[in-house]
């Protein structure tokens, strides 16, 4: 009898420890990727959103090819907590790399953070595909220092240089807006301009080229990135009686600062970069006090800035809900790596990296290409970063429209020609930016 017990216990042990692992993967078979991220926010969020579905896709096509094995994505979802705990960050990706086993990083966000969380990777030589970070230092060390740094690749966004300038020409065609229908000629500019290492160069470019387009810059107003009150800001703000006010916000400020514009109903054009505002939840959470804010952005619902714009944007919403915000480009790195991966025949990033150098994809965002190692000048023309300008990687503008989100820039009767090309054009989707009511009220003639 004893004997019988003993091997029916033997016998449900073993078959706890067999039954879970019946219709997974062989764990040989699987490439690991570590999805870094503030889980907590909707930047995080939005890198395991988009991370998830491109897995899925890969994983549901049968997976990755190599040598005539096929090889399933397991995702590793990693909380880097980088918005609220900066010198943390750098441990969550030193514990994917040693407990999770990934093969691959993909993710990051705050700049402070990335620096050391990329120095871990590239100690491990781990592949490091940034999707969020946009300063143009983080590249520069592949420059630097190419033996350490060349596994580090940029996927989203541009750097701050190019975010700066797209801005520009966003307040360009407000300007020119402003001009024709309510005879301002030349443009009061606040500027309200969270206070981090990303938005540094962008507040000196600010200063002197604001003036050099012709704008009247009244003032620049610093919060943190995580204010919950931004009021003394937009008192300050509205006594300067400002046309247009430029925002610069990636962190939950965003929301602060549009919920309480709207508020105050200050009679100015709001345009720049809200992270949060590329949200659907943006409205909500603003309360519709956001409406008419234009922001920065990479993705709006209708407009194919390449054929498989729309078809991302769609399922996206319809898996999470949700909007796909910048961060979500973790999809296009999780193709791009099957693709290049497949092309390589190995998980060897001294193998992998050369042929990512050379990439042309057409991602859901544009069209990815990296500026070489010996690129001039250099920043913003970082190697590993993404190549900026019509027909490569453009971002869209879009603006909150009672409640809909939709692409006003770029638009091709308000295009110029520069050193990245030819800016007379526009995306299938696109339609005339609205001017607040309050702000026709207070300036129509």
């Amino acid at each position: 009898m004893r004997k019988l017990l003993f091997f029916s216990v033997l016998l449900i042990l073993l078959a706890a420890l067999i039954l879970p692992a019946c219709g997974k993967p062989k764990e040989e078979n699987v490439i690991r990727v570590a999805v870094c991220g503030p889980m907590q926010f909707m930047q995080g969020e939005h890198h395991w959103m988009g991370a998830s579905m491109a897995a899925d896709e890969i994983n549901n096509a049968g997976g990755v090819n190599i040598g005539g094995t096929q090889y399933m994505i397991k995702l590793y979802k990693v909380d880097s907590n980088e918005i609220l705990d900066v010198a943390g960050a750098a441990s969550s990706v030193e514990r994917a790399i040693t407990v999770d086993k990934a093969d691959f990083i993909v993710g990051g966000f705050r700049t402070e953070a990335v620096f050391p969380m990329s120095d871990v990777a590239m100690d491990n030589k781990k592949l490091f595909f940034n999707c969020g970070a946009a300063t143009a230092a983080l590249q520069q060390r592949v420059q630097d220092d190419y033996d350490r740094y060349k596994y580090f690749f940029k996927t989203t966004p541009y750097n701050e240089t190019f975010l700066v300038t797209s801005d520009f020409k966003m307040m360009a065609m407000v300007a020119a807006r402003l001009k024709q229908e309510l005879g301002i000629e030349k443009p009061k500019v606040a500027a309200i301009i969270e206070k981090l290492e990303w938005t540094e160069k962008m507040v000196l470019a600010t200063k002197v080229r604001l003036p050099q387009m012709g704008f009247d810059l009244v003032g620049v107003w610093q919060p943190s990135d995580t204010a919950t009150d931004v009021t003394a800001e937009l008192t300050a703000i509205a006594n300067a009686e400002p046309h247009m006010i430029f925002t610069l916000f990636s962190g939950p400020v965003g929301v602060t600062y549009a919920k309480q514009r709207g508020e105050l109903k200050i009679p100015a054009v709001s345009v720049g970069i809200i992270v949060e505002g590329q949200k659907k939840g943006f409205w909500e959470a603003t309360g519709g006090k956001g409406n008419y804010e234009i922001v920065l952005n990479t993705y709006a619902k209708g407009t194919a800035v390449t054929p498989k714009s729309i078809p991302f944007f769609d399922e996206f919403e319809r898996r999470t809900g949700e909007f796909p915000t910048y961060t979500g480009a973790t999809y296009d790195a999780l193709h791009m790596a099957k693709m290049t991966i497949e092309k390589a025949q190995t998980l060897d990033p001294d193998t992998l990296v050369p042929l990512i150098e050379q990439i042309v994809y057409e991602s859901t965002a544009g069209i990815i290409a990296y500026y070489p190692i010996d690129s001039s000048p250099s920043p913003p023309k970082c190697p590993h970063d993404l190549v900026y300008g019509p027909d490569r990687v453009t971002g869209i503008g879009t603006q909150w429209i009672d409640g809909e989100l939709k692409c006003v820039w770029p638009k091709k009767e308000y295009g110029s020609v520069d050193d990245y090309g030819d800016w007379k054009f526009e995306y299938p989707g696109t339609i005339p930016f609205v001017i607040a009511p309050e702000v026709l009220a207070k300036y129509k003639k």
